[in-house]
């Protein structure tokens, strides 16, 4: 692509003598760098590009895009563009790479801590159902019409929801030329405030809620709370839980029209009336509006459904998508990998065995409350949990007092334990608990998992909390698989040939 060509869609000035200079390829790593390409020097978290413009130059770049101010002179034939803000920038050249993929998709953005996941599988389930194809990004991974896509992340060891722009607008063009209508997008802070989202224009914008989480990187509550209302400055029509406590702050960043939802508040666009918990069946409830009167059912069990299932059914009327198509796909949701996700262990368990995401406060208790709605009388309900390493310190005590006051045993291990010692998390953890004696502790998570599954009594159900869909662990040897499912049905099989007297291992 011309240089002049590409600098024009990406709303950057092109020195007129560099406009017919061909561009190759477009990098943030140095060490990626070709003859032709042009390379972008980001200012991260860790390091800054601008201390790696000499060795881009070596490899080949002809052409370098600083930020304003920084960087001196360069050599005699490169090309030096500016920009006030480059990670902004760098979205906009990617996506003009790319062919600009942006223009031919229609985006839904769902933001908040907790729900993202299953707000945008309701929604693609509900435009599927309307005959829409759809693409899809975010946590469990990215999809293009059904088809699964490779997103390969620049730090091997990053666990990211939203990809960074070199894989995201490629991906967006993969989707584009798949003949996607609608793109269901996890747009986390991280993603607003880096400016990844910066060329795309949003038909709607979901937020959940907010609790705390991310604030080793964002700082405060209202930091946080500002990133996510940056999605509502892009959007044409946004969909607010109107009982989260900042749902104004939503709602007065909100560029276009406004829609919202309650389980309380009679104000609310479209409310939840009637609601039914079935325990493991899900949730029933009449959504009510000033344009519609549904009775909506939903296989998902925990009240966080009814507002989950409300937003996903609110925007999707909204967007003109007929009320049969939204009872038909929320009445056969069949669940999301790693949400609430029942393993099916076999006729012969005792016991029940749920994986779930659950990685902050809020959604510990969420699952917590779920998994007591759901239990038979006696029935007794185990958490194994953990936090991550290099990550918000403060949920961890948080997290410690959630799991004593609303679980009957707890254990606790590592998650992502990353550059940190685990016994150092764990103690964070245990912290905020009254009685930490009783807990019991098991920093290897494998090890946890079998304690646990060899220890359970008949009728447990038994929470493997914080990892959900990952099938990895990173510790300070870095990242390697790490199954629960596989964990689990070893355990199992363990737990079988000792109560048949073939194996006498004292777990």
């Amino acid at each position: 692509m011309k240089l002049g060509t590409l600098c024009a869609a990406a709303g950057l000035a092109c020195p007129p003598a560099h406009a017919g200079s061909d561009v190759t390829a477009l990098v943030t790593d140095s060490r990626q760098t070709a003859p032709g390409s042009l390379f972008i020097c980001i200012a991260g978290l860790h390091t800054d590009g601008h201390t790696y413009i000499g060795e881009a130059l070596r490899r080949g770049a002809r052409c370098v895009l600083v930020q304003s101010g920084r960087a001196g002179a360069l050599p005699d034939g490169v090309c030096r563009l500016e920009a006030v803000d480059t990670r902004r920038a760098c979205a906009r050249l990617y996506n003009a790479f790319y062919g600009n993929p942006c223009a031919r998709l229609k985006f839904i953005g769902v933001t908040g801590t907790n729900g993202k996941t299953t707000v945008t599988h309701m929604l693609r389930a509900i435009l599927e159902a309307a005959l829409c194809r759809c693409g899809l990004i975010g946590t469990v991974g990215c999809e293009s019409a059904g088809r699964r896509l490779d997103a390969r992340a620049s730090d091997p060891l990053a666990n990211m929801t939203t990809p960074d722009p070199p894989e995201l607008y490629r991906m967006l063009a993969e989707m584009a030329d798949d003949g996607v209508e609608y793109v269901l997008m996890e747009a986390t802070s991280h993603a607003l405030a880096l400016g990844k989202l910066e060329p795309i224009a949003f038909e709607a914008g979901v937020f959940t809620n907010l609790t705390p989480d991310h604030l080793d990187f964002h700082g405060t509550m209202e930091a946080y709370a500002g990133a996510k209302a940056g999605l509502f400055r892009k959007c044409r029509l946004s969909v607010v839980n109107l009982d989260d406590g900042f749902a104004d702050r939503m709602l007065a960043a909100s560029a276009g029209r406004t829609v919202t939802c309650s389980q309380s508040r009679a104000d609310a666009d479209y409310r939840a009336e009637a609601v039914r918990l079935t325990g493991q069946s899900g949730v029933e409830y009449a959504l009510c509006s000033a344009r519609a009167r549904l009775h909506l059912r939903c296989p998902v069990p925990g009240r966080f459904t009814v507002m989950n299932s409300m937003q996903a059914a609110a925007c999707a009327l909204e967007l003109g998508v007929g009320a049969p198509a939204v009872k038909a796909a929320l009445g056969a949701l069949s669940g999301v990998r790693g949400r609430m996700e029942r393993l099916k262990l076999g006729v012969e368990a005792d016991f029940e065995v749920i994986i779930d995401y659950a990685h902050t406060p809020d959604a510990l208790e969420k699952l917590l409350r779920t998994a007591r709605d759901c239990c038979g009388a006696g029935q007794r309900v185990t958490v194994l949990f953990g936090c991550g390493g290099d990550r918000d310190p403060g949920k961890r005590p948080m997290m410690g007092r959630v799991a004593e006051r609303y679980a009957d045993a707890v254990i606790v291990t590592s998650d992502n334990s990353r550059g940190e010692d685990p016994q150092a998390i764990i103690s964070g953890i245990l912290s905020g608990m009254a009685s930490p004696g009783a807990v019991t502790v098991i920093p290897d998570r494998r090890e946890a998992i079998r304690y646990a599954v060899l220890h359970a009594r008949p009728g447990d159900l038994l929470l493997l909390a914080g990892k959900g869909h990952e099938e990895y662990e990173i510790n300070r040897s870095g990242r390697a698989r790490f199954s629960e499912r596989e964990i689990v049905m070893r355990a199992l099989e363990e737990r079988g040939r000792a109560s048949t007297g073939r194996d006498n291992t004292d777990p």
